[in-house]
């Protein structure tokens, strides 16, 4: 394997000003396009300014445009993006960031030339020695608590001072405080902030609340 590009590092200030935004950004999942705007809305006057909308729906693309529109103060990004081609999907669409679930040598390379920052998904400390190859030092950690957890977390710190993460994956109100604590986490993603059951009943105050409490718990 050749590299022949690294990360410009204004990437990764990029990242840092996205992700030290807030502590836990929101993993959201839009089924109905009609939720987009009003959920992102609950979220963002909850005190929650950065979202993460999957690419698991067929709306999701048309999700993040409307969100982009109705909210420019908010640093929206699209996730579980396993392609290139989704990756250009994301740009095409306005997205701030973009976040991966694993990453590919092909993935790493469009980041690279890319203006939109990527957050890639790493488990391994080979996967993250493949990313930090290219110039990546800001990782998501997935799926966090079935890959070792805070005590991973812990362990990578030592060989890999100047690298961040956001781990997502088994993340809850209960043990958020536990990953926020360490020096290596910029802040955590998951998705109880936006459970099915309150976006199906269209209670954009039961959320809006879950955010504040959420803003206000875990402020540093």
């Amino acid at each position: 394997m050749t590299i022949n590009k690294q990360l410009p590092s204004t990437r990764t200030t990029e990242l840092d000003s996205i992700c030290f935004k807030t502590e836990v950004i929101p993993v959201i999942e839009i089924v109905r396009l009609e939720d987009a705007v009003p959920l992102a809305s609950a979220l963002v006057e909850g005190g929650i300014s950065v979202l993460e909308i999957t690419l698991r729906t067929d709306c999701a693309l048309a999700a993040i445009k409307r969100m982009r529109d109705a909210l420019p103060g908010a640093s929206i990004g699209a996730g579980t993006v396993l392609t290139p081609a989704q990756y250009r999907q994301a740009e095409q669409a306005g997205v701030d960031f973009v976040v991966t679930p694993g990453a590919t040598d092909l993935l790493y390379r469009h980041g690279v030339e890319s203006p939109v920052p990527m957050l890639p998904g790493v488990a391994t400390v080979s996967e993250l020695m493949t990313g930090w190859q290219y110039g990546y030092r800001r990782f998501k950690f997935f799926p966090a608590e079935a890959s070792g957890g805070v005590k991973a977390l812990k362990a990578f710190g030592a060989p890999f001072p100047g690298v961040r993460f956001c781990p997502t994956g088994g993340i809850n109100i209960e043990n958020a405080a536990e990953y926020l604590a360490l020096p290596n986490v910029m802040c955590v993603g998951g998705s109880w902030l936006t459970p099915k059951s309150l976006i199906d009943a269209e209670d954009w105050d039961g959320i809006r609340d879950l955010a504040r409490q959420a803003a206000e718990r875990f402020h540093r």
